[in-house]
């Protein structure tokens, strides 16, 4: 990674060379078996599968903006030109609600006041944490807050106080979604006002379209720290989506230091396309893979996480789909 993201320093995955292109698996370290066979389930779906047929040809990107200080807030933005939307981190561990305070500030400075600017807490606040942290940062014009607090029912509770309060923020889900037993629950109990979907922890573009069509909520497509090849299937779901009102969360790829094909996934004035993505699902370069594999021992533990997974898939959907 160019810059410390998500807690993560270096990113891993694995790639599985399909009959219909290269398909990426890369759950994060953490999670467990089950969480790990969703992922490998959009694997296969990629490598192996139909995508849906899009209805669009490109979809617009937006910056990301990691929890760094004011000062490099410029640097950052620069490696995404043309993008009209900013995604801005915060509530990292270790910083303060000051420290938010400045960098979004910084952030609407440098992108002008047409820019959306929007902020991920990955669930790190509590209520009234979130409340008051929403009513300072909502002086910038926020286009809405993804994740401020982790549990459904604090979402929904949270939505109710920035309407009373008068706070203009709308609240996006993000885990709540795609690490939920139930992901409808979000919209059964009014807990977001858009959902933010991400292919592989869902499981595939197909059951991604089902979930965004049974929230009956605004979608935003976010990648999950891919590399170029998992982006490309990201591109296929915002693609695809019969509504797309919201720039997507897949211009990541600025985001790391190397790649896996020589010519990355990065947005052009802004966009991503869809005849570009499907491009880079078959320009991996043999090159790269032999210059950053893991090493042996490191591979060993990818090649038993990936049996475990399967297993769990091999078992059938009441086992590998919590969902079901």
């Amino acid at each position: 990674m160019r810059v410390r993201f998500r807690g993560v320093d270096h990113r891993e995955a694995v790639l599985l060379r399909g009959p219909r292109g290269w398909a990426e698996w890369a759950p994060f370290v953490e999670y467990d078996d089950r969480d790990a066979s969703r992922w490998l389930s959009a694997a296969v779906e990629l490598g192996w599968g139909r995508l849906p047929d899009p209805v669009r040809t490109d979809v617009g990107v937006n910056a990301t903006v990691p929890a760094v200080s004011p000062p490099d807030v410029a640097g950052v933005l620069e490696r995404f030109p043309g993008c009209r939307t900013v995604k801005v981190k915060v509530a990292e561990r270790g910083q303060r609600l000051e420290d938010d305070l400045a960098r979004v500030a910084e952030v609407r400075r440098v992108a002008g006041p047409q820019a959306r600017v929007r902020v991920d807490a990955n669930g790190a606040w509590w209520v009234e944490e979130a409340r008051e942290a929403l009513r300072r940062l909502g002086r910038h014009e926020l286009e809405y807050a993804e994740q401020p607090c982790a549990r459904v029912e604090e979402l929904a509770e949270l939505r109710v106080a920035l309407a009373k309060d008068g706070t203009d923020v709308p609240v996006a889900a993000d885990e709540s979604i795609r690490r939920a037993e139930d992901p409808l629950r979000v919209a059964r109990e009014g807990a977001a006002d858009l959902v933010v979907v991400k292919v592989a922890p869902l499981g595939g573009v197909a059951r991604a379209l089902e979930v965004v069509a049974a929230c009956g909520l605004p979608a935003v497509v976010s990648s999950a720290l891919d590399t170029s090849v998992g982006l490309a299937a990201g591109v296929a779901l915002a693609a695809a989506l019969p509504q797309l009102d919201h720039d997507c969360g897949l211009g990541t790829a600025a985001l790391l230091d190397a790649d896996v094909v020589p010519d990355p996934l990065l947005p052009v004035g802004g966009r991503l396309t869809t005849a570009r993505a499907a491009t880079v699902r078959n320009a991996v370069d043999p090159a790269l893979l032999t210059a950053y594999r893991a090493p042996a021992e490191r591979e060993r533990w990818w090649r038993d996480r990936l049996g475990r997974a399967h297993a769990v898939l091999a078992a059938g959907p009441g086992v590998g789909d919590r969902s079901s």
